[in-house]
């Protein structure tokens, strides 16, 4: 029997949307953050698409606020999201393809450069056990803002999968060693893991993605 990988981006691949522009959103509404959180995030996120971000700059900036804040009232707000998001998934290809790869038995992750305080609802979600995202310090349950080890973004993602397939004790061990890999995303951003796995598919991608695809005929899932 074929040992088959397949790995998920999270923001704008597996959801079409932001999820830490939702997590956000809903903070504000919770009234942990003022009215310019989200305007303070968006730049992040136009930072990103330029490809000039600074993603312990934005770690600090999304999590240190929270540190104001009781762990217990962290963790209702987290209750009350994760309720809110499995509500409005949308059931599209992307959620079909997830279900494809569980129903095959293939090792599945959500590999996202989001902290792992927000992605980790969406892969509940999902139904995903493993989820490989960028590790906020927690301290006594309190975010410090800073990262631990490598942020999961950009060539770091293909470095912290590799981490965590060491990490599982079992064979295989890396990429390299599934007879089949595959990785959906939709960011230039992910070319590094991409062109790691054998079959690289494209979700909505952005334009320099889209040049990817369509040079070297990679999958795509344009719905």
């Amino acid at each position: 029997m074929k040992q088959r990988l397949a790995l998920f981006d999270l923001d704008h691949t597996l959801i079409p949307f932001d999820s830490g522009m939702a997590w956000t959103r809903h903070l504000m509404r919770e009234g942990a953050l003022d009215a310019g959180a989200e305007a303070r995030y968006l730049g992040f996120c136009r930072q990103y698409v330029a490809g000039t971000l600074d993603i312990h700059a934005m770690v600090r900036a999304n999590l240190l606020p929270l540190a104001a804040f009781e762990p217990e009232q962290l963790a209702r707000w987290r209750q009350r999201f994760e309720r809110e998001i499995a509500e409005h998934l949308p059931d599209d290809a992307m959620r079909a393809r997830v279900a494809h790869h569980l129903a095959c038995g293939d090792l599945c992750a959500i590999v996202t450069a989001t902290e792992r305080l927000v992605a980790e609802p969406f892969a509940r979600a999902f139904g995903i056990e493993h989820l490989v995202a960028t590790e906020g310090v927690m301290v006594g349950g309190r975010p410090t803002g800073e990262i631990a080890g490598l942020p999961c973004f950009r060539e770091h993602k293909l470095t912290r999968v590799q981490q965590w397939l060491r990490g599982l004790n079992a064979a295989p061990d890396s990429i390299a060693a599934f007879d089949e890999s595959f990785f959906y995303s939709d960011s230039i951003n992910d070319l590094p893991l991409l062109e790691a796995v054998t079959h690289p598919v494209a979700v909505r991608p952005d334009e320099r993605l889209r040049a990817h695809v369509c040079a070297l005929g990679w999958g795509l899932v344009d719905e």
